[in-house]
C-alpha cells in the first residue's frame, strides 16, 4: 500500500494551529469532513474512542490517530504539520508535530492495519521526519510523504 493510495495534495495541512490533543483532533476531524463528506462529530467521537484505549502517538513527535466509521467507504488520511507541538500522552512523553489522521470502513481489516504501517514506516523514518519538520510548502510536504521507499543496497 502506497501513501497515494491514501492521501491527496489537498489533505497536507503545513502548519495547523491547536493547543492540545483534543483541538488537534477536532481541527482534522473537520477537515476530514470536508475532504470525505462525513459528518466531522463522527469522526471526532470515533478518534477520541480510540484514544481512550491508548493514545496515538507513537513517539519522536509523531502521533497516527485513527478510527474506523461505518459510514466511510475508503481509507483515507489527512497529514498536519503542526504549528507548535501539543501533548500527544505519547509513548515517549514527547510533544508531537506531526500528525497523520487515518479514516477507514468498519470493514477495512487487513487495509486498514497495512496503511497504519506504512504511514507509521514513513513518519518514523528520521530523514523524512527531519524534512517535514524543515518545510512549510503543502506541495513538497506532500512530496516527501508520497515519495517511494528507495531500496537498500545489498
Amino acid at each position: 500500500m502506497r501513501l497515494t493510495d491514501l492521501i491527496g495534495p489537498e489533505a497536507v495541512f503545513p502548519a495547523l494551529r491547536a493547543n492540545s490533543k483534543k483541538q488537534v483532533l477536532q481541527e482534522m476531524s473537520e477537515r476530514g469532513a470536508r475532504l470525505s463528506g462525513l459528518k466531522p462529530r463522527e469522526i471526532f467521537d470515533a478518534l477520541l474512542q480510540r484514544e481512550r484505549l491508548g493514545s496515538t502517538g507513537t513517539g519522536d513527535g509523531v502521533a497516527i490517530p485513527h478510527a474506523k466509521l461505518l459510514k466511510c467507504n475508503d481509507i483515507f488520511g489527512i497529514f498536519a504539520r503542526l504549528e507548535k507541538p501539543v501533548d500527544f500522552a505519547a509513548t515517549d512523553a514527547a510533544p508531537v508535530d506531526l500528525v497523520f489522521l487515518l479514516v477507514a470502513p468498519e470493514t477495512a481489516g487487513a487495509d486498514h492495519l497495512k496503511a497504519l504501517a506504512r504511514t507509521a514506516r514513513v513518519l518514523r523514518d528520521p530523514a523524512i521526519a527531519a524534512k517535514l519538520r524543515a518545510t512549510h510548502d503543502p506541495a513538497a510536504l506532500y512530496a516527501l510523504l508520497t515519495q517511494e521507499p528507495t531500496p537498500h543496497a545489498a
